[in-house]
């Protein structure tokens, strides 16, 4: 077996199993779930296959050393520990991020500028190198600061895998790409069973389920920042993103649909739609409202993100939508509903308690996914 990297995949608040879950179904190594974060092992190959197929995590890095950190000093040694010259190019702009929770160690920026000193103090000790002109790809370098536990992390994935590449307009409630994909998976529909997102905006669960459905990695168009790193000169990236477009099974998306009741968002959608490579007919938009749906179709799954009225002026008529989606669901008694929403009051307002209800975060807001069979 070839080299294998200990690596970190952080995850929102509530989807650490999913992102264990499809780690393991992924064939990766020593897999254990934690608070934030997944830890598990990889070799470069399936390091990058992972960033390009992973639907739920945040980001993938290389856990490069740790230790417990209780000075500023500690610091400089934890990192000055690191082979650095075994990462870094001559030309590399050193690019630190840090976040520090319950520590010692909580000023991020005194954090940041150490971190990099003692980078640089390391590869001039080994190299003799005297000049850094931070003119090329970046470095990224995630410090992350735990009750005084410090974990120095290499980003392998750059930009969060939440950007897919295929939204270019979040509309006015923006649903993270990942969050979309945990809203699939947790409804417990499966590709070939109607879905249909009756407050579709912009199409992102559509989206998120069709990649489901017919296979398609879902960064397998964008660039990752392990790509620029020196030790991964060796991988053939191109022939990886082959091996995963060869195993796509397009013509298996089929009954995912949407409506809504803004036009603007729906020609929105059908731009990411095709942004996201998939065919004009592999999703059906329709503009409806959603008190008018009816659909002929049984046994399906209703998936949305209606709005949360987080405004008071907003709150009467988000409320009397939920009552609405409980009407949907009256109509459709074979087909299960789940929305998800901030409003502590959904429940009373759509009708009925939940059969089943998950705690989750749309960005720093704390949220319920709710489960209607």
């Amino acid at each position: 077996m070839s080299h294998l990297f200990h690596c970190y995949a952080s995850a929102a608040f509530g989807m650490e199993g999913l992102v264990s879950r499809e780690l393991k179904n992924n064939g990766l190594h020593d897999v254990e779930a934690e608070n934030g974060f997944v830890l598990f092992s990889a070799s470069g190959e399936e390091l990058f296959l992972a960033n390009m197929k992973l639907h739920f995590s945040d980001r993938l890095f290389i856990i490069l050393t740790a230790g417990e950190c209780k000075s500023f000093e500690d610091l400089f040694q934890l990192v000055s520990s690191v082979r650095w010259t075994d990462y870094f190019s001559p030309d590399n702009f050193i690019d630190i991020s840090c976040k520090c929770t319950r520590s010692r160690l909580m000023s991020q920026r005194d954090c940041q500028s150490i971190t990099k000193k003692a980078i640089i103090e390391n590869v001039k000790k080994a190299t003799g190198q005297k000049t850094f002109p931070e003119s090329g790809s970046a470095l990224s370098v995630h410090v992350s600061v735990r009750n005084d536990l410090v974990r120095i992390l290499l980003n392998t994935s750059g930009e969060a895998l939440s950007r897919r590449g295929y939204r270019t307009w979040n509309g006015e409630a923006p649903l993270r790409e990942t969050l979309a994909a945990a809203l699939v998976e947790l409804s417990g529909w499966r590709p070939g069973q109607p879905l249909h997102d009756p407050c579709c905006g912009t199409g992102t669960i559509l989206i998120e389920a069709a990649l489901q459905s017919g296979r398609i990695a879902p960064g397998i168009n964008r660039q990752f920042a392990m790509e620029n790193y020196k030790c991964f000169r060796f991988l053939c990236f191109s022939s990886l993103r082959a091996s995963l477009k060869a195993m796509e099974s397009r013509e298996c998306i089929s009954g995912i649909s949407g409506s809504d009741l803004d036009p603007e968002a729906l020609e929105l959608a059908k731009r990411h739609i095709a942004q996201a490579g998939l065919g004009s007919n592999a999703i059906h938009l329709e503009h409806l409202p959603l008190q008018e749906l009816n659909l002929e179709t049984e046994n399906g799954v209703f998936i949305c993100n209606p709005p949360y009225g987080e405004r008071l002026s907003d709150q009467a008529g988000c409320r009397k939508l939920y009552h609405d989606l409980f009407l949907l669901k009256k109509r459709h008694p074979s087909w299960k509903l789940c929305a998800i929403s901030s409003d502590p009051a959904f429940e009373r307002s759509f009708g009925k308690k939940a059969d089943r209800k998950r705690r989750l975060y749309n960005g720093r807001l704390e949220c319920v996914y709710y489960i209607y069979n």
